[in-house]
C-alpha cells in the first residue's frame, strides 16, 4: 500500500513539474518545436531499439555455455525489463530480473540472471566512465557556476572511486553478496548459490578472453547511439548541425538522470528539468532542452508500448522471480 502511494505521489509531483515547465516556455512553442521533429522520430526511435539490440548482444555474449539463447529473444526481454523498470518505481530492482523471468521457458533462470548481472556490472562501469567524461567536458569547455563546478567534480572524484573499488574487488574477490544476504534467515538456504554466482562474475574475463572486445564494443555502442540521438534530435529541433560535444554532454545529462533517478518512473519532470537546465549552460535555451526531453519521451513511451505487448503475449507478470532452486537449474 505505501509503495503504491509513493508511486502515485511521484508521478503527480513529476507531472506537475512537467506542467509547470511547459507552461513557463510556452504550451505552444513546444509543441511546434515537438511538430518540427515530424517523421525523424522514426530514426530517434529506430535508434532506441539498436541499442536495445546492443544491450541484448552483450547479455548473450555473457551466458556461459552450454546455455544459450537467441538474439531475437535476448531484444525482447530488454525491451520488457526496461518497460517494467521505466513504469514503476522500483527501477533496476524490477526490471532487470525480469528481463531473466522472460526466457524463463527459454532459458535455465539461474545462468540467465548470472550472464545479465555480469552485463550489468560492464554497463554500470560505461555508463559512470561516460558521466566523468561527459562531467570533465563541461566544466573545461564551459562556464558553470560554482556550485555546479563543485559537484560536478565531485562526481568526476566519486567515478574514479568507484573504478578503484571494482579493481579492488575483481583482484580480492570478496564474498560480498552472499555475506550481506545471509544475514537474513529467509536467504541463508541460497548462500552456496550466491557464492557461486559471485565465482561466475569474477572469473569472466579470465574464462572468457574473446568475449570482451565484443562485450566493450557493445557497451560502447551504446552510449555512442545515444550521443547521436541527441546530435539528431538538437539538429532538427536548430536546423543546423549542433556541435559534437554538445551532443555529448546531452546524452550524459541523460545518462545521469537515468542512473540517479531511476525510481521515478519514465523520469517525469527530472528529466525535463535537468535536459532543459543544461541546455541553458550549453547557451542554446530552455525551450531546446525541454523539447529534447520530450521527444525522448516519446522514444520511451513507443518502446513501453511494445514492450506492454509483448508482456501481455509473453504472459510475464511484472515482479522480481525468486532465487533459481536446483530443480530450475536442471531444467
Amino acid at each position: 500500500m505505501r509503495r503504491s502511494f509513493s508511486s502515485i505521489v511521484t508521478v503527480v509531483i513529476g507531472l506537475l513539474v512537467l506542467a509547470w515547465m511547459v507552461s513557463r516556455v510556452g504550451a505552444a512553442e513546444i509543441v511546434a518545436d515537438v511538430r518540427q521533429v515530424g517523421w525523424t522520430i522514426v530514426a530517434i526511435i529506430a535508434i532506441g531499439g539498436l541499442r536495445f539490440l546492443l544491450r541484448a548482444a552483450a547479455w548473450r555474449m555473457c551466458l556461459d555455455p552450454p546455455h544459450r539463447m537467441s538474439l531475437t529473444d535476448a531484444f525482447s526481454a530488454v525491451v520488457c525489463g526496461d518497460t517494467i523498470g521505466n513504469l514503476t518505481p522500483f527501477g533496476p530492482l524490477v526490471g532487470e530480473p525480469a528481463k531473466a523471468a522472460f526466457l524463463r521457458r527459454r532459458v535455465a533462470l539461474g545462468p540467465a540472471l548470472t550472464a545479465l548481472a555480469i552485463e550489468n556490472v560492464l554497463y554500470t562501469l560505461s555508463a559512470a566512465a561516460m558521466i566523468a567524461a561527459g562531467t570533465v567536458a563541461l566544466l573545461v569547455r564551459f562556464q558553470v557556476p560554482s556550485e555546479i563546478r563543485g559537484a560536478g567534480e565531485i562526481a568526476v572524484a566519486g567515478t574514479l572511486v568507484l573504478f578503484a573499488i571494482a579493481l579492488w574487488i575483481l583482484w580480492r574477490q570478496p564474498v560480498l553478496i552472499s555475506r550481506a544476504l545471509g544475514l537474513a534467515p529467509p536467504l541463508r538456504r541460497h548462500a552456496s548459490r550466491i557464492v557461486e554466482i559471485e565465482s561466475q562474475i569474477y572469473t569472466f574475463a579470465s574464462r572468457h578472453r574473446r568475449t570482451l572486445p565484443g562485450l566493450a564494443a557493445a557497451e560502447i555502442g551504446f552510449h555512442a547511439l545515444g550521443v547521436t540521438e541527441s546530435y539528431l534530435t538538437l539538429w532538427v529541433l536548430n536546423g543546423v548541425a549542433p556541435a559534437p560535444m554538445s551532443a555529448f554532454i546531452f546524452e550524459t545529462a541523460n545518462r545521469l538522470v537515468t542512473v540517479v533517478f531511476r525510481f521515478v518512473p519514465m523520469r517525469l519532470g527530472v528529466d525535463e528539468a535537468a535536459t532543459a537546465y543544461v541546455s541553458q549552460l550549453l547557451g542554446l535555451g530552455t525551450r531546446i532542452g525541454l523539447a529534447v526531453a520530450i521527444v525522448r519521451k516519446l522514444r520511451m513511451l513507443f518502446w513501453a508500448i511494445a514492450g506492454g505487448v509483448l508482456l501481455v503475449r509473453e504472459g510475464v507478470a511484472p515482479k522480481t522471480p525468486q532465487l533459481p532452486q536446483d530443480q530450475a537449474e536442471r531444467g
